[in-house]
């Protein structure tokens, strides 16, 4: 399977992706790694975690390192955690946010099926400024038609 983490700062080093793989190993996994198997690489990282518990309702999320977008990785990561979502898991709905201009994380969303259910103007604030954001869901039944 594909899947990389993001580590504050710019430079993701063998020992930070140790830590990752260690940290994200066992039944309680939350952020998965991708990694390309054809370079045995890490390129990305699929965060997975349960959202607002007890309704089956889990959030979505994905960071892959620049080189390797516009490339399908994302989406086939992100298509292969919602099958395990909703065939294994039994979930009854995804949900995934992203900033109004991260273009490229809602075509994924759109790509895997999921739909905008809203836009949240200056809900979060990041890098010093309140930025909108986009509010994207999946649920059991849209993913099995």
């Amino acid at each position: 399977m594909l899947f990389q983490i993001r580590y504050k700062g710019d430079g993701h080093d063998r020992k930070q992706a140790e830590i990752f793989i260690d940290k994200n190993t066992g039944d309680d996994i939350e952020e998965y790694a991708v990694v390309l198997n054809s370079e045995n690489k890490l390129i990305g990282h699929i965060v997975f975690h349960e959202w607002y518990a007890p309704f089956k309702t889990w959030e979505i999320g994905w960071v892959f390192n620049n080189s390797y977008h516009n490339k399908g990785y994302a989406t086939e990561a992100a298509k292969a955690v919602l099958k395990y979502a909703f065939e294994d898991l039994k979930l009854h709905r995804v949900i995934a946010t992203c900033d109004t201009e991260n273009t490229a994380s809602y075509k994924v969303m759109e790509k895997i099926g999921m739909r905008r259910e809203g836009h949240n103007i200056r809900c979060v604030y990041i890098k010093g400024k309140w930025q909108d954001e986009y509010f994207y869901a999946i649920h059991d039944e849209e993913w099995k038609k």
